[in-house]
């Protein structure tokens, strides 16, 4: 799906952080326009008028936020568990098949566990989870071995296609 919404993007800021192949900095260029749309419109609806690449780095980004803070209990705790349904099927469209299987494993745990993720959990249960939940170990520490590689699968696939995510000036 086209997105309605195409940010304008300084093309010189694009170019130097192209040139220093900095793959965090060119996704922040293209994510951070999304996020400010997101706190402008105050609703997670704003993401079904994206494209699928913008979609999936709105999501991996408040994935990777959470999960750098505190891990997938965080993540999910925070009631984000929605902004991982179809991110196994856009990883591996893009080839990021290891994150794809990754997402897919935290999906299959989170299910099998979602009685513990209640929205009114109070901050001693939310502390808890991580004594009860030690499977999400293994999914974090994951997490961090493949996410470097994940970033630079999806900045090369919003290089390959930048018409989705902004329209340089």
């Amino acid at each position: 799906m086209p997105s309605s919404f195409l940010p304008k993007l300084n093309n010189d800021s694009f170019q130097n952080a192209l040139a220093k192949e900095d793959e965090l900095a060119l996704f922040d260029l293209l994510v951070q326009p999304l996020h400010e749309a997101l706190y402008e419109k105050n609703d997670f609806s704003f993401m079904n008028s994206l494209s699928e690449g913008q979609q999936l780095f709105l999501s991996y980004d408040y994935l990777r936020m959470q999960v750098e803070q505190g891990g997938f209990i965080q993540f999910l705790v925070n009631g984000y568990a929605p902004l991982l349904m179809n991110m196994p099927e856009w990883f591996s469209k893009i080839g990021a098949t290891e994150m794809a299987l990754l997402i897919d494993d935290v999906l299959k745990v989170y299910v099998l566990n979602i009685d513990f993720f209640q929205p009114d959990i109070n901050v001693e249960a939310f502390g808890k989870l991580y004594e009860e939940l030690k499977e999400f170990e293994e999914l974090d520490r994951r997490f961090d071995t493949i996410k470097a590689t994940a970033l630079k699968q999806m900045v090369e696939m919003a290089k390959g296609t930048l018409s989705e995510f902004c329209t340089l000036v």
